[in-house]
């Protein structure tokens, strides 16, 4: 297998545990916070944190590598338009993401002591999930663009750069 393919590959991968993940932790933290229930509400967002953690944070860091050699390896400019626009939607997503690992740690402490103390969900619990859930949309629709210029490669002029 050429180092072309591998490269290929690999940012695939990354960039399908990405979405994959941020898909699958939305959705089982959203189930989980409709239950009310905050043993559940904690359990499942400890999971989500450690999967952040391993999943995600790993496929962050090696995307932009990834993508930095497949770029070298076929040629294609780096001031390249889509190559560009594709950098800053991933600062765009990086900038929704920390905010989010954040607060599913705050969420699953808030839920941890509401367990613990045999209590409901803090009032400060549900607009904390408000924004976490809100933030997941801009970082979804950037990934989606991102694939979008990945798959097509348009010609793109981005402030006379390219």
């Amino acid at each position: 297998m050429a180092l072309e393919d591998v490269l290929r590959l690999v940012h695939v991968l990354g960039a399908t545990v990405l979405f994959g993940t941020g898909i699958g932790i939305a959705f089982f933290m959203a189930m989980a916070v409709r239950t009310r229930d905050p043993r559940i509400i904690a359990h499942v967002a400890g999971i989500v944190v450690i999967a952040d953690t391993i999943f995600t944070a790993t496929a962050v860091v090696l995307q932009p590598l990834t993508g930095y050699g497949l770029a070298r390896v076929v040629g294609w400019p780096l001031n390249e338009g889509w190559i560009l626009l594709s950098l800053a939607l991933y600062v765009v997503i990086g900038l929704f993401w920390l905010p989010v690992v954040w607060i599913q740690i705050r969420l699953r402490d808030m839920a941890r002591h509401a367990a613990a103390e045999a209590t409901g969900l803090p009032p400060g619990f549900d607009r904390l999930y408000r924004v976490w859930f809100a933030f997941g949309f801009p970082a979804f629709f950037a990934v989606v663009a991102i694939f979008w210029l990945m798959l097509t490669k348009p010609s793109i002029m981005l402030l006379g750069l390219n």
